[in-house]
């Protein structure tokens, strides 16, 4: 089985895009639904449930977390607070990706354009016909459902690999863009993957493909309307000769948790080299010095898990080792971040030192040079940041970031000391300006820290101290605490 701690499938969430390029589109005033929006936000969103009992069976809940729902004369409303017949839904699958959605009960089809939207067709046309844009964040794990393998890039071969029992280190952090309503994977190392199982750094024909659903798993088709599957002794990524999605060809996207590196006072990496117990005693950063973080929906606390699997525990006088396989308090630390460097307390109330030689223990009670650490992320050189009212993405015709876009731009970070330096188109960098707004023309870097604050989500703070948070549509840099604003999806 994977071993990847907290990981399930991503729920599916998407946008529904009509004939007149508009998406569904669910009203807080009087429940209603239209499909006038030209693009994806937060009222665009829907999630897929599926029937516990039937698994053809689909339910479509809004935002608001009612469900659409037809009745038999084809009115269409999602006032539905639980899921009851009327929300029965069929998904009918077109060669074209493209989805027909059928009233379960009533069998007739759900179509139509701006406020005129009904569940009464009995054939398909064009206005019953829907197109899926994917609304998850789109870095994620790719997992095959029949080898219970992790997709990887293998650089030496050039190919995505699907033979990984973990998805770990940043080979396994996979892309996915969104183009002219075709999906492409793209690498780590910002290369796309061809439907020959090559790599290419332009996109083109062979990497566009459409996403398929088939028992609440994805299918990707290519343009030759074949599927991508795992090949080989090694997984090679790659279109084979199916043309209907059986069990080789059908994956679930699994979130992608941060995974960093530490480096303790003594300049050297925490690592794992060792077995049972921690020490920062290396120089180089391989999987043993790589770390999981995953941080505690309740408490907020973190857990640290080694590529065995295993957590880092408390012990018996303060000692820390990685023989825990289940989460307890004493697998989970407090962290406190502080610009550049961080410290971590342990359950019993007391922060981690690192000895003179090298062990790692949770003795001391205040933080002095040997209780900060440096943590460096190593699973996110391309940054897609997310807020609550879209994505972050370059401002058309000036210098300064937009904060609520349905479309994403894709940023390269670099670290520096405990800092990264945030660069986007034309080799610019990110800066906060003496107004407070984040500009993307900078010709040196500048300084922000990061902190992982709530699960799948950080704060970022420039180097005024101040986070970055979105208002007005705006990225602004002058945040004061990291609320709902200055949180992002990374």
């Amino acid at each position: 089985m994977p071993t990847n701690g907290t990981n399930c499938p991503l729920k599916l969430q998407f946008g529904l895009i009509n004939h007149e390029s508009r998406y569904l589109t669910a009203e807080a005033f009087g429940f209603k639904v239209n499909a006038s929006a030209p693009s994806l936000k937060r009222k665009q969103v829907w999630t897929l449930e599926q029937d516990p009992q039937d698994p053809q069976v689909v339910y479509l809940r809004s935002h608001l977390g009612r469900y659409l729902a037809s009745d038999k004369d084809g009115k269409v409303t999602c006032e539905a607070e639980g899921r009851n017949t009327d929300c029965r839904f069929l998904i009918a699958a077109q060669s074209d990706g493209r989805w027909a959605l059928q009233s379960e009960p009533y069998l007739r089809l759900f179509g139509g354009s701006r406020d005129y939207l009904s569940c009464f067709a009995q054939v398909i046309t064009e206005a019953e016909l829907w197109a899926v844009h994917l609304a998850l964040h789109p870095q994620a794990n790719l997992l095959s459902v029949a080898r219970k393998r992790y997709a990887h890039l293998s650089p030496d071969d050039g190919e995505i690999a699907v033979d990984r029992n973990i998805p770990w280190g940043v080979a396994a952090l996979l892309t996915l863009v969104y183009l002219e309503g075709k999906y492409r994977l793209k690498t780590c190392d910002s290369r796309y993957l061809v439907n020959d199982g090559k790599l290419s750094a332009e996109s083109g024909r062979g990497t566009g493909y459409t996403l398929e659903l088939k028992c609440g798993k994805l299918a990707f088709k290519d343009c030759e309307g074949k599927y991508l599957s795992p090949m080989g002794p090694t997984g090679t990524l790659r279109s084979g000769r199916c043309s209907k999605p059986g069990k080789d060809e059908l994956f679930d996207l699994e979130e992608s948790h941060p995974q960093v590196v530490l480096m303790a006072a003594n300049g050297k990496y925490v690592s794992i080299r060792q077995r049972v117990s921690i020490s920062a005693n290396q120089e180089d950063e391989t999987d043993l010095e790589t770390f999981q973080m995953e941080i505690d929906k309740e408490s907020r606390k973190c857990l640290f898990r080694t590529n065995e699997g295993k957590y880092w525990a408390l012990v018996a006088h303060g000692g820390i080792q990685t023989t825990a396989t289940e989460r307890s308090a004493n697998t989970m630390f407090a962290v406190e971040w502080m610009g550049r460097r961080v410290a971590l307390r342990a359950s019993n109330g007391k922060y981690i030192c690192t000895k003179k030689n090298g062990q790692l223990a949770a003795v001391s009670d205040s933080i002095g040079e040997d209780e900060k650490l440096i943590l460096k992320l190593i699973n996110r050189p391309m940054l897609i940041l997310r807020g609550l009212n879209g994505f972050i993405c370059h401002h058309k015709n000036s210098n300064t970031l937009d904060a609520n876009r349905s479309v994403y731009d894709i940023f390269t970070l670099h670290f520096s000391d405990g800092a990264y330096h945030i660069k986007g188109e034309g080799g610019r960098f990110w800066y906060v300006n003496s107004s407070g707004l984040v500009c993307s023309d900078g010709e040196t870097p500048d300084d922000f820290s990061f902190e992982f604050l709530e699960h799948g989500r950080i704060a970022i703070r420039g180097k005024n101290g101040r986070y970055l948070r979105g208002q007005g549509g705006m990225l602004k840099g002058d945040g004061v605490t990291p609320d709902s604003s200055a949180l992002w999806e990374y």
